[in-house]
């Protein structure tokens, strides 16, 4: 097994951070994903670091029903690469914060 299938994106870039929405009604998986160079960097790793990354030990993402979205959010910033699994329920606070800010720049940038 090797690392090639959880790759973070854009290896070039200062940061780089992807999220993973699944579940809902229908199952469907949905994907966003922002890249950020030095100029742009230090918003995305203050949003990054915010996260209680250490506290996310979540085993059962979808607790609270079937229907519910779980999020694999994936951070690479300078010195660190960060991995969470999170149910509908945690995706709350600094949580959220990042899971929007990566949904808005995806939108903005694919035009969708």
């Amino acid at each position: 097994m090797g690392h090639s299938t959880d790759q973070a994106p854009g290896e070039g870039a200062a940061v780089a951070v992807t999220v993973v929405r699944s579940g809902g009604f229908a199952g469907l998986r949905r994907q966003w994903g922002v890249e950020a160079d030095a100029r742009d960097a230090d918003r995305w790793v203050a949003l990054v670091e915010a996260c209680p990354w250490d506290e996310c030990t979540s085993g059962d993402r979808t607790a609270g029903g079937a229907d519910r979205f779980a999020y694999r959010i994936s951070a690479r910033v300078p010195g660190a690469t960060r991995r969470a699994d999170l149910a509908e329920a945690e995706a709350s606070g600094p949580w959220r914060a990042l899971i929007d800010a990566v949904h808005e720049a995806s939108t903005a940038t694919s035009g969708s």
